[in-house]
């Protein structure tokens, strides 16, 4: 039966999001790092008023054993709600979750009950790659216009990556979405400034690059992803290029502003090659509003030294933890910068209000490579892995914080095998954050990834409308 009234989970600014009720579900996406068995997205409980809350109450196995669940979407968000948007009486109801090690793409009902949740669609690897020339599907973003998804290689695990496009009803794949790439080859993350009709991606490597861990010799020689790419979005053409420089290795998780007014993003950068740093950039336009995007640094975390006794067999011989800043998240008011430091074990907030000169605002921390900080509701135990994907609840008050990074490379920097956890940490009235110590999921055998809260959160909805 059509959808006649736009979903209630649509808003048309991020400021009426942010009004809207508590999550109550989250959904994680696990994966089994020997790929034996099946992977799964599980759901959690995050009703504080509830008897199950911070426990899992739902699981859906996926058919296969080796997809590599990864990131995914909702099918349907409030860019619904854009004017030109074909779509208006969608319905927030399908998760669409990629294999990003088998390229297959599961289409997951959670209606009518989202502790019950079930596949309604199983895309097969043959099908995307012969309709898009891409593998390894990565990222999926509802659009005004159909469901977007980014893959990071071509069937042969080289490049180029791009992204295609799935029908948001149908859910079949229509095809490649670039007309003119111009010179990018690598990619990785993608999102838009929908009020400029702007798209902006970052890049990673291509399969071959990452799949088996990082290639040293190729890190050193500076051949994995240092750029961004600004793209006419309408047009579906390539327009600039944004070089941060060969040093700066590993150009990841894009977090655009949401206020469709504004024209300026975060990005993460892994390391550099200069003395293992990491770092956060931001792209903007001009003052005017019109041309070309620049890009400047204006975070840095450097590394900090450690016994190498400590440190697994790629680090040893830097006698430092490197940050890895590994992902990032913007609160909904484009307040605060949320930046996991994967290596170093450490949560930190940033208020971005001057998107210019972030302020470092709060810090918590929990595992790590050397520190293996414990959490408080299991004081003296050391923890491995560390605060890696980030997700923020729609009124910015909750973050929920996950520690697998992809399996090759968790084996590659924790070689004693990462024990999956995933966490929740509240926010301060104004600012700062403390891990709550009553929500401590553990996994056995399996490494959480990916969050996304019912509702919508701070990285699965793009808005039309400022606030």
């Amino acid at each position: 039966m059509p959808q006649w009234k736009p979903d209630q989970t649509f808003y048309p600014s991020p400021k009426m999001a942010m009004q809207a009720p508590r999550e109550a579900t989250a959904f994680v996406a696990v994966l089994d790092p020997v790929r034996a068995t099946p992977d799964a997205l599980a759901v959690l409980d995050v009703d504080p008023a509830s008897k199950t809350y911070s426990q899992m109450v739902g699981r859906v196995d996926m058919p296969n054993p080796g997809d590599e669940l990864h990131h995914f979407g909702w099918n349907a968000c409030s860019s619904c709600l854009c004017p030109y948007s074909p779509h208006p009486h969608m319905e927030r109801r399908y998760l669409i979750v990629p294999g990003m090690r088998s390229s297959r793409i599961h289409v997951i009902d959670t209606k009518p009950d989202p502790r019950r949740p079930k596949i309604v669609k199983v895309i097969e690897p043959q099908t995307v790659m012969q309709r898009t020339g891409y593998s390894r599907p990565h990222t999926s973003h509802c659009g005004p216009d159909g469901i977007y998804l980014n893959a990071l290689g071509s069937p042969e695990g080289e490049g180029p990556g791009g992204i295609f496009i799935m029908d948001p009803e149908t859910f079949d794949i229509r095809g490649r979405w670039e007309l003119d790439r111009g010179p990018q080859h690598l990619a990785y993350d993608f999102w838009w400034h929908l009020g400029c009709d702007t798209m902006i991606t970052s890049e990673w490597g291509t399969p071959n690059m990452y799949e088996n861990g990082a290639n040293p010799e190729m890190l050193l020689a500076g051949k994995y992803g240092h750029q961004l790419h600004v793209w006419d979005l309408r047009r579906r053409r390539h327009r600039q290029v944004l070089d941060l420089g060969p040093e700066q290795q590993m150009v990841l998780e894009l977090r655009p502003a949401h206020d469709p007014a504004e024209a300026y993003g975060f990005v993460g950068v892994v390391t550099s090659l200069k003395d293992l740093s990491a770092s956060v950039w931001l792209w903007y336009r001009d003052q005017n509003g019109e041309g070309d995007f620049k890009v400047r640094k204006v975070i840095e975390i450097p590394a900090e030294p450690a016994d190498p006794e400590l440190l697994p067999p790629a680090l040893k011989a830097f006698k430092a933890v490197p940050p890895l800043v590994t992902d990032l998240n913007l609160s909904l008011d484009d307040r605060f910068l949320y930046v996991s430091c994967w290596g170093t074990g450490e949560f930190q907030q940033y208020d971005v209000s001057d998107p210019f000169s972030p302020k470092l605002t709060g810090s918590v921390k929990i595992g790590g490579i050397a520190r293996r900080a414990p959490h408080p509701a299991k004081p003296g135990t050391p923890l491995n892995g560390a605060p890696q994907m980030v997700e923020i609840s729609r009124d910015g008050r909750r973050a929920y914080v996950t520690n697998s990074l992809y399996s090759s490379w968790d084996d590659q920097f924790y070689p004693d095998g990462i024990r999956g956890w995933l966490t929740k940490v509240d926010v301060g009235d104004n600012s700062g954050m403390r891990l709550d110590p009553d929500f401590f999921l553990e996994f056995d055998g399996l490494r959480p990834h990916q969050v996304h809260l019912d509702g919508g959160d701070a990285s699965s909805d793009s808005y039309c409308y400022p606030g």
